[in-house]
């Protein structure tokens, strides 16, 4: 199994790396959403309470989900990884990947997995929204609430390479998905609450689903099933339209927060990009001089972009307006960092500062107004 896991990952990394997690379905804004809905079929059925099965429930809401978007925002397209009770295959990796095939194949902007939570505690209940990223204190949480089946579903990090590979593309996934999964697991929370459900908050977690979707991903729990109060209202029609409308609520207000961003990339001003350019020779050869000598050191990237991204845009928490941009070759050619540093260890200890809010920022070489490494 753990063979094979590691010939997945290494395949996900040499597609996603070399694309750059393209960005390009972030640069159109949300036209394709694709809803998953979470296990399936007779050998992956998920938690079962009372003759009630994972599987179904999520896909009664993915089906539910489906219908709100396609009837209340009419240019977005649907895709559903499944829309009957089926499995994509007997290997549990191998049904995962082919429900992020199906969803990456489509182009899709948004990737949505329903799923549904169980606990060895009946006590345990609320909703909570993962994003793919490794938080050791969560995913010990996670693991002691989750019953052992589920816990397939996590990446194995005990293997050295994997767990590189795995390190490296959740660093990556920093520059291209990650804040817009964050923005839209928050989102999902927030419209929960409007029905009055527990937050249990958004977390990181290895999951494999996540790991090879090409663009901003979540997976949601809508409930736990071995929460008798959930498990009534889950199973209820008015339970299964609110969950729905939630995350349908989520999805709006997603599809606004990304046009936003977009009308104030195209309505910003561009001398922060135009000055860059022209610090930077066509060839690259030569060197930009400040005070009359050339300048080059460490400094701290915190996203990159495929677009220039103005300096005081909201994504960039506390470090708006003194973020600096750079470039380098690439589609991701707008780099966005923090500070100027002589000396690399000088530039270490700001990492730590800066990795309190980008969890995956990391410590680059500059020369001029171009990242070289």
């Amino acid at each position: 199994m753990r063979t094979l896991l590691f010939a997945t990952l290494v395949l996900a990394a040499s597609i996603c790396f070399p694309n750059g997690a393209a960005g390009d379905n972030i640069a159109r804004g949300v036209k394709v959403v694709v809803i998953d809905a979470g296990h399936g079929g007779p050998k992956f059925p998920g938690a079962h309470y009372r003759g009630v099965y994972e599987k179904d429930l999520n896909l009664k809401v993915a089906l539910r989900l489906g219908r709100l978007i396609e009837d209340n925002l009419p240019g977005i397209k649907v895709v559903y990884t499944r829309k009957t009770d089926k499995q994509f295959s007997d290997n549990l990796s191998l049904d995962l990947q082919a429900r992020a095939d199906i969803a990456n194949k489509a182009g899709g902007d948004l990737f949505i997995s329903i799923h549904t939570n169980a606990a060895r505690s009946a006590s345990a209940k609320g909703v909570e929204t993962l994003i793919m990223g490794e938080s050791t204190t969560e995913t010990r949480r996670n693991e002691d609430v989750l019953y052992a089946y589920n816990k397939e579903e996590l990446i194995d990090m005990a293997d050295a390479k994997t767990a590189a590979i795995v390190r490296a593309y959740i660093q990556n996934l920093q520059f291209t998905y990650g804040e817009y999964s964050e923005a839209m697991a928050r989102l999902v929370q927030k419209n929960y609450g409007k029905f009055s459900r527990q937050d249990r908050g958004v977390k990181r977690q290895l999951l494999k689903v996540l790991y090879t979707t090409d663009m901003p991903s979540v997976l949601t729990e809508i409930g736990f099933l071995s929460n008798p109060q959930e498990f009534a209202y889950m199973t209820s029609e008015k339970g299964l339209n609110e969950i729905a409308r939630a995350l349908f609520g989520a999805v709006k207000d997603y599809v606004a927060y990304v046009d936003g961003l977009l009308l104030r990339e195209e309505t910003a001003p561009r001398e922060d990009a135009a000055a860059a350019d022209a610090a930077v020779p066509s060839d690259g050869a030569a060197e930009a001089v400040q005070d009359g000598k050339s300048e080059r050191g460490y400094t701290v990237q915190l996203i990159a972009s495929v677009k220039s991204v103005p300096l005081r845009d909201a994504q960039f928490k506390s470090y708006r307006g003194k973020v600096e941009q750079f470039l380098s070759d690439g589609k991701f050619r707008y780099k966005y960092c923090v500070g100027r540093y002589a000396d690399k260890s000088e530039a270490q200890r700001k990492l730590k500062e800066v990795r309190r809010e980008f969890r995956d920022a990391f410590v680059v070489r500059y020369d001029g107004k171009r990242i070289v490494n």
